[in-house]
């Protein structure tokens, strides 16, 4: 596979925590950037991940993730725009939802069932991605990234502290663990 595997870059990164800036140049550097975003993604087990994600400041996001159906679907967007069903026509899945940057816990959120994304391709061709079950959370999910948002900025107080909480105790046994050579 093409690309270099990046490091993720962790919750209260300040790349993570402000909105990104449009992708102006289509050129090579933009597709080396799309392949280590790959990369980085296969390697750390995601089904997306935004630019930021990986200390970058633009906003393009890779995604590999199955539909409601099943479909798997894999691709990059350059300067997406989400689009939402209106309020009316809006159904709630209430699913569990994770982040590479938070490694470890999920919580329960509930994001509109259906999202579609316009943006462009690598090439700066218009693109348009609809989805549906997971292919629609990873959509909102990686759009909220390009935003400055996490996952957890969208949960309760209460939610939020639990999380970052489970996620602080995982990071402090894992840096034990290494301190004490992985035993």
């Amino acid at each position: 596979m093409a690309g270099q595997v990046r490091p993720i870059t962790l919750v209260g990164t300040p790349v993570l925590h402000a909105p990104c800036r449009y992708v102006e140049d289509f050129d090579a550097a933009l597709a080396e950037l799309v392949d280590d975003m790959f990369a980085s993604m296969y390697e750390a087990d995601g089904v997306g991940l935004a630019a930021n994600q990986i200390g970058v400041d633009l906003r393009v996001f890779v995604y590999d993730c199955p539909d409601a159906d099943g479909t798997r679907h894999r691709g990059a967007v350059v300067n997406p725009v989400l689009e939402l069903p209106t309020l009316e026509d809006r159904r709630l899945d209430d699913g569990d939802e994770g982040c590479l940057s938070v490694p470890g816990p999920h919580a329960r959120l509930a994001r509109p069932d259906h999202a579609a994304v316009q943006g462009f391709d690598v090439n700066g061709k218009p693109v348009r991605v609809e989805g549906t079950g997971l292919l629609a959370r990873c959509l909102q999910h990686e759009t909220d990234h390009l935003e400055g948002r996490l996952y957890i900025d969208r949960l309760s107080a209460r939610a939020r502290k639990k999380v970052l909480k489970e996620y602080e105790a995982a990071r402090a046994e894992a840096e034990e663990s290494l301190a004490s050579g992985g035993q």
